[in-house]
């Protein structure tokens, strides 16, 4: 893709949001730790950096060398970035009197500048920072304020540099996404060509000069990730694509003989493999989520090696990879901290000479769906809701038995099936239910029952990046826990998820 935008991350956690903010312009980004980003910067066209949690005045605070983008390239820097130009270039920064946090409202915006073209006057912006810039840098000009913050706003003279102390990137800035696009397409002048149809058509020539003849393998999960990408490839290999579906034996109840009847009408070479006793086997007596996740991805690609060998002269193994994937699985001090291990981000072991290919890398879930809507995917398999790719494993917390994933997919499927016959599963991003490492009492029937519970859980998101839990009706979770607990033997016990994420992760484990 053509690069376009280059964001800085210091380790903010409006980062991602940014570059959502950015894409939602039709404006291709991407993302790279501070302390460690392109060298060759010749098909950027503008740069923005991100706010962090750090202090400018701390002695471990991000300093990177700006010297190949300041006055080369249009420069936008938010909350952090702002305060680091003026501590490095001149200005003073300096601790609030107050902690300037939430909403605050423009109280001046300085006359016939473009970056606030379109913005009202008392625009309503978004705070998050303990320091302030008490004076601007060397050839500062002062573009806006607050009541409290006198420099919300300034730019640089001589140069294209502009920098905020507030957040654009967040939906509490009313007029954030103008600003973004006053910065890039009116000041900086960068194309808005990344669409849905552009990403397809370059994507599929890409794919054609980088595979030529050579034969791919490709894990199908039913999921939109997979199936996007697996549709990207035939369009681009043909006959030379390989879809291999894999039934760990953590899936949902009858979903590996549903997912391959979806499949036979949509012209793709797959064959399914039930490898579930193996995984099954691998998995008995772990309970470390981080080791469970390790074990199925070592299995998986174990399964994929023994695959690909009765296929001749196979080269790629595709994967589904995505954005958020790829952000959550770096880890360097301060941008991105891992959350949690994806086990299709990070190379394969040297006994598979396989080379990977990610065609999704690069985008977030709801722009795969928009590619997918291109490609002509069905809109009901566009529509499922995601699904981990260690499967039931990180919903079952503690070890995996035979007996917990059964009892694990019949809750799963009653839970499913309600939302649609509700008509709230389109209105869900994520859901499912988590048996916990715990004994209730209950009656039934007149007698004592010791037995297990379930957690469900509904999101709403975007992108997965954040969430926030759904407001499910009460008659929905009453008949819902009823059937449940009357259909599903070992289950005495429904409890309702109601963390968001941040704080908590949409999955447990």
């Amino acid at each position: 893709m053509q690069h376009n935008v280059l964001i800085l991350d210091f380790g903010s956690q409006y980062t991602q949001l940014i570059a959502r903010r950015v894409r939602e312009l039709n404006i291709f980004c991407e993302i790279f730790p501070y302390n460690h980003f392109p060298t060759d910067l010749s098909s950027y066209k503008a740069v923005i950096l991100s706010g962090s949690p750090f202090s400018v005045r701390a002695d471990d605070a991000p300093h990177p060398d700006l010297s190949q983008i300041r006055g080369k390239l249009p420069l936008l820097a938010v909350c952090y970035g702002a305060q680091y130009l003026a501590h490095f270039s001149g200005g003073e920064v300096a601790p609030s009197n107050t902690r300037e946090y939430g909403r605050a409202n423009l109280s001046f915006i300085k006359d016939g500048e473009s970056f606030f073209e379109g913005v009202d006057a008392h625009s309503q912006v978004w705070m998050s920072h303990s320091d302030t810039i008490k004076t601007l840098p060397k050839n500062g000009v002062k573009l806006a304020s607050t009541n409290d913050v006198e420099n919300a706003a300034y730019k640089i003279e001589g140069e294209t540099t502009y920098a905020i102390q507030f957040h654009p990137e967040v939906y509490h800035s009313t007029d954030g996404k103008k600003m973004l696009e006053n910065f890039l397409v009116n000041i900086a002048h960068v194309p808005q060509n990344f669409t849905p149809n552009a990403f397809v058509e370059e994507m599929v020539g890409e794919l054609k000069e980088k595979l030529q003849n050579d034969k791919v393998v490709l894990g199908l999960s039913g999921g939109v990730d997979s199936t996007v990408a697996a549709v990207l490839l035939h369009q681009a290999i043909g006959k030379n694509l390989y879809c291999i579906f894999v039934n760990n034996g953590l899936l949902r109840k009858n979903e590996f003989e549903s997912v391959l009847d979806q499949y036979k009408h949509m012209g793709l070479n797959v064959k399914g493999v039930d490898a579930s006793d193996r995984f099954l086997s691998e998995l008995a007596g772990v309970s470390d989520p981080e080791t469970k996740r390790k074990i199925i991805g070592r299995v998986f690609i174990e399964v994929f090696d023994d695959e690909s060998h009765q296929i001749e002269d196979v080269k790629w193994l595709a994967q589904g990879t995505i954005y958020p994937d790829v952000i959550e699985s770096v880890s360097v001090k301060g941008p991105s901290a891992t959350i949690k291990s994806h086990h299709n981000v990070g190379g394969l072991p040297d006994y598979m000479k396989l080379n990977i290919v990610e065609p999704l890398r690069m985008l977030f879930k709801d722009e795969v769906r928009r590619v997918g809507a291109t490609l002509g995917i069905d809109a009901a398999l566009l529509g499922r809701h995601p699904f981990p790719g260690p499967g039931l494993s990180i919903r079952i917390l503690g070890d995996i038995t035979l007996e917990k994933v059964r009892i694990l997919q019949e809750v799963d499927a009653i839970f499913i099936e309600g939302l649609k016959s509700f008509g709230l599963y389109d209105k869900v991003w994520q859901a499912g239910a988590i048996l916990l490492p715990v004994h209730s009492v209950g009656v039934m029937g007149d007698e004592r029952t010791y037995e297990k519970v379930v957690a469900l859980r509904a999101v709403e998101s975007t992108d997965g990046m954040t969430a926030d839990w759904v407001h499910l009706p009460y008659d929905f979770l009453m008949k819902t826990s009823n059937e449940i607990i009357n259909k599903v033997k070992g289950v005495n016990r429904v409890v309702y998820d109601i963390s968001s994420k941040p704080p908590a992760t949409i999955e447990w484990e």
